[in-house]
């Protein structure tokens, strides 16, 4: 199943309900990469800066994003295993976060997936104010698996 752009931006965007109320953008969506956004407004805690379920948030959504922008979703499908946060600075704006997964890594996963049903993989990311001052690092250990793998 190919999906465009705009099908992909919408899964981004609107997986469920929390991620459409924060406010979650795609800034670039490309192959096997993906860059985001969230505003500070509507997403802050109780002494004025971002939220950290929010950092959070947009430190595991790229997973997903690059999952449809890398792999066949018919063939497919993502879990994330982990994910660590590490926090630098307040975020005291809007952030972003760039994720980019490399050709052979993309191989790699699909190769792998196909031989034993599942396949790990791991993205970090840096997500950062919009000054390209980095507030938080995030680590996340996800899972591409094969739908309906043949019985091994």
């Amino acid at each position: 199943m190919k999906l465009t752009t705009e099908m992909m931006k919408s899964f981004i965007e609107k997986p469920f309900d929390f991620v459409e109320r924060m406010g979650l953008r795609v800034i670039e969506l490309e192959p096997r990469s993906v860059k985001l956004s969230v505003p500070l407004q509507g997403n802050e805690n109780h002494i004025g800066t971002m939220y950290a379920g929010a950092l959070f948030t947009i430190a595991e959504i790229p997973g997903g994003a690059l999952f449809l922008t890398t792999f066949d979703v018919s063939r497919f499908y993502p879990v994330i295993k982990e994910m660590t946060l590490r926090f630098i600075k307040p975020a005291k704006t809007d952030v972003t976060i760039g994720m980019v997964m490399s050709v052979p890594e993309a191989e790699r996963i699909v190769l792998e997936a196909e031989k034993n049903g599942k396949a790990e993989y791991v993205l970090e990311g840096e997500i950062k104010d919009k000054n390209g001052e980095v507030v938080a690092v995030s680590r996340g250990i996800y899972q591409v698996r094969i739908i309906n793998p043949i019985a091994q």
